[in-house]
């Protein structure tokens, strides 16, 4: 049986497929188009902090931040199903697809929120979630990008050792393909507003900005 706290290689994993899964054409709450790559100065950044359902209700109200997206990040295997991803045997996490216009929100702001919203020191879990897909992530698109990530992990880790805590184990890398999530995981609290929820923190708030 799969150790799902083990992370698959390539040839583990599953095969998947060509065709990619349909997220939808709306975003449910602010009807932005999901698939519209960034236009402009607009940016995106990839962030996994668990279940990606309350991960992306926390980006989606905030001014600056164009759109979201769920999906599947990390792996290997092509166009997987959340089932495929659950098992263990794909190598993906779950993420959230961030778009925002940096003229207005900072990509050290939108980690200010990832951080402190969920314990990056848990390794192939979060909470009571258990597994690979449930790992912390930052997946960046640029130069830029990855050293503001891993200046605001330095700067968080500072701050857990002085409260006592663990070490971070949040994977930091240049972005490998996303693959977005089923239609019905697409703004999922916002359509479930009782839905699961199983975002949490800390408590250590990050350093405030000079």
């Amino acid at each position: 049986m799969l150790n799902k706290h083990h992370m698959v290689s390539a040839k583990e994993a599953l095969p998947g497929r060509e065709n990619p899964l349909s997220p939808g054409e709306k975003h449910f709450v602010n009807q932005s188009d999901l698939t519209l790559p960034p236009q402009g100065e607009q940016q995106q950044i990839l962030i996994g902090m668990g279940c990606f359902w309350g991960a992306e209700r926390l980006f989606w109200p905030l001014d600056g931040v164009v759109s979201t997206a769920v999906g599947y990040s990390g792996g290997y295997t092509p166009n997987p199903t959340y089932q495929e991803v659950c098992s263990g045997e794909t190598g993906h996490t779950e993420v959230v697809k961030i778009i925002f216009d940096p003229t207005i929100i900072s990509l050290r702001t939108l980690l200010s929120y990832f951080w402190q919203r969920h314990d990056p020191t848990q390794g192939m879990q979060q909470g009571n979630d258990h597994g690979s897909q449930y790992r912390s992530a930052i997946y960046t698109f640029n130069e830029q990008q990855l050293k503001t990530a891993l200046e605001s992990k330095q700067l968080y880790q500072a701050a857990l050792l002085e409260s006592q805590h663990a070490a971070i184990t949040t994977e930091i890398t240049a972005a490998r393909p996303f693959y977005f999530a089923e239609e019905y995981h697409q703004q999922y609290l916002a359509k479930n507003p009782q839905g699961y929820c199983g975002l949490g923190g800390t408590g250590v708030c990050f350093p405030p900005q000079d």
